[in-house]
């Protein structure tokens, strides 16, 4: 037997041990309250008789209802009752009546051998106790055995219900899995191409110290994305080390055009963000930005926190929006998707000019550290 053979194997042992606990306390409770109730009204009502015997003896009588409460529970998740469903109408019925045999024997064999009401003469036989005590109690025990039923289908409903739930949540989950890694598929490939561009624009030129340098980041970079491959979210101190190593190809490329600050506080480092996520809001910011300026330019990458929620803004002074703008290109809405699959609608992505020149992209999501 295998480990997680055991494993189920102990669950179940355990369960079925839970479930005998569960099943003698509510027959107990119930046959203490009768017990005690038998023994109140008859002593009020001025009756004498052996009230120690008496009252063990009411609480023995459902002692055949422990017994057979888990074969009813057994039966009704074999044969659930439905309207049309003869077959189990039936069985139950064979059922209720065998546990109504069965309870009533015990019942008589308690009055015939304890006589507990002292009766004059002691109660017998005990066939015709027997079938005195079936007959006078048959509607309570079809009652009680449509209650044990009723309990059952609830219990029954009730756990199933938590089954599908957690099937459910699975099943999202895996989907938002499948969802995100299809977006980085998209992100990576569009990055890894611009960069082997930037390569080969490097090799032309014959800057190969260069173009060495570019290579060695870029290994660096893919090496953390196959590793980060099944990692929704990360630090924010790997998201920067990751897009320093991103900044630093772009270095090479645009030289002295190209200037970038930093300024993160370092109680935010230990925030969980999607792995991937800047990457493609500050390569918007070069291409469109930076890399359509004579001069080059700047590119600020700052980070806040407020109201529970981790907010990273990346500024650059390339050329403002033009009015028609909708949106941003495939990139940024891959940033927005991603970001809805994680976090549903509590994030924000924004694009917006700054003054005459310039543009900054907000993100913002729900704070949190692993």
């Amino acid at each position: 037997m295998d480990y997680d053979s055991l494993s189920m194997t102990k669950l179940g042992t355990a369960s079925t041990r839970n479930s005998w606990l569960w099943i003698v306390a509510i027959w107990s409770a119930i046959g203490l309250f009768d017990a005690i109730q038998t023994v109140v009204v008859m002593r009020s009502e001025g009756m004498h008789h052996a009230w120690f015997l008496l009252f063990w003896t009411s609480l023995l009588t459902w002692l055949p209802w422990i017994l057979a409460t888990p074969f009813i529970l057994d039966l009704g998740r074999r044969y659930p009752v439905r309207w049309r469903s003869g077959g189990a109408w039936v069985r139950h019925l064979a059922g209720c009546g065998a546990v109504a045999l069965l309870a009533s024997a015990w019942i008589a064999v308690l009055n015939v051998v304890f006589n507990p009401y002292l009766t004059t003469p002691a109660p017998g036989p005990f066939l015709p106790e027997w079938s005195r005590k079936f007959w006078s109690g048959l509607l309570s025990y079809l009652l009680l055995y449509a209650f044990v039923l009723v309990v059952s289908h609830v219990l029954d409903s009730k756990e199933r219900l938590a089954l599908q739930l957690t099937e459910t949540a699975r099943l999202n989950e895996l989907l938002s899995k499948a969802q995100l890694n299809a977006l980085r598929r998209q992100i990576e490939p569009h990055f890894l191409f611009n960069t082997l561009n930037a390569i080969s624009g490097l090799v032309r030129e014959q800057k190969n110290d260069a173009a060495v340098s570019t290579i060695a980041a870029l290994s660096d970079m893919l090496r953390r994305v196959v590793q980060d491959s099944n990692r929704a979210e990360v630090p924010l101190s790997e998201e920067l080390e990751f897009l320093e190593r991103y900044l630093e190809i772009q270095t090479v490329r645009f030289a002295e055009r190209l200037r970038v600050t930093f300024d993160v506080p370092e109680e935010l480092l230990g925030a969980q963000v999607p792995s991937l996520i800047l990457q493609p809001l500050v390569e918007n910011a070069v291409k469109h930005g930076i890399a359509k300026r004579t001069q080059g330019g700047e590119v600020r990458i700052s980070g806040s926190r407020l109201n529970g929620m981790v907010a990273i803004r990346i500024y650059n002074d390339g050329p403002v929006l033009r009015e028609d703008w909708q949106n941003g290109g495939t990139g940024v809405a891959n940033v927005r998707t991603r970001l809805e699959s994680l976090y549903g609608k509590k994030f924000e992505l924004s694009l917006q000019n700054e003054g005459s020149a310039g543009v900054e992209v907000l993100v913002s999501m729900p704070y949190k550290e692993k």
